[in-house]
């Protein structure tokens, strides 16, 4: 703890806030002790401001739009280094591929915070038209290019920067396409929904990309993965599938 006979650490008449001391927080029996009992007043609770605003200050509108952000680029980072082949792939049963992941996303985005907040995306979008055919938002076509499915997606993330910087995050909106019990969302829940469905289709990707071609990985310069070679991921693949068929036969 700190030595009390010296300057007051609280006071900025005393001594300089320095936020990487670790000071008691405001509300504690000991912070009150200490900034009654100084000779300095009320400038020490403006100390304890300061330190505690630089310690636990957040703008959770650029917390969110961090995280988007980060999701909206793990997915297209997974088509980096593809044919126009092997970006339609259907690598799954159900055909998931990269190119539609990227399409469905900028598809929903553009709704989500377009018509919702009555700020609606300037682009037609006939997949999601009624009488479309079935997942015509999940893969893209022979004429849809990787870059008009691309561009589509910056375009639609730039207008959904747009109304995220026009709106508070209490602003309500109407999504048209829920039961009309729950329709009504802030653009906080927009925010926290749209992270979670990029993250998940960005997962999604990342697994299609490996059984393309066994790249995997966070990000560019950050794959967030163990270490190890070819030979260490064929063992590690290998013990799992051994512990596999034990559990399984137990």
């Amino acid at each position: 703890m700190h030595d009390l006979q010296g300057p007051d650490p609280w006071c900025q008449e005393t001594t300089p806030v320095d936020s990487t001391v670790d000071y008691w927080p405001r509300s504690t029996p000991q912070a009150r002790s200490l900034v009654e009992s100084s000779k300095c007043g009320d400038c020490c609770w403006e100390a304890v401001d300061a330190m505690l605003s630089g310690m636990t200050g957040s703008d959770p509108k650029a917390d969110l739009r961090h995280y988007l952000q980060a999701a909206r680029e793990a997915l297209l980072w997974k088509l980096e280094g593809l044919s126009e082949y092997d970006v339609r792939r259907p690598m799954v049963p159900t055909g998931t591929n990269l190119l539609g992941l990227v399409k469905h996303v900028a598809s929903v985005a553009a709704g989500y915070f377009g018509d919702t907040f009555g700020r609606p995306f300037d682009e037609p979008l006939p997949w999601l038209d009624d009488g479309a055919e079935p997942n015509a938002d999940m893969w893209a076509t022979a004429e849809e290019s990787r870059e008009e499915i691309v561009g589509l997606y910056h375009r639609a993330w730039a207008h959904s920067d747009a109304t995220i910087d026009a709106l508070a995050l209490d602003a309500i909106g109407h999504v048209p396409w829920w039961p009309q019990g729950r329709s009504e969302v802030t653009l906080h829940r927009i925010l926290v929904h749209m992270i979670a469905e990029t993250d998940r289709h960005a997962g999604h990707a990342d697994i299609v990309r490996e059984l393309i071609d066994g790249a995997a990985g966070l990000r560019e310069g950050n794959d967030n993965m163990a270490p190890g070679d070819r030979a260490w991921w064929d063992s590690y693949r290998s013990r799992l599938e051994r512990v596999a068929q034990e559990a399984g036969s137990a």
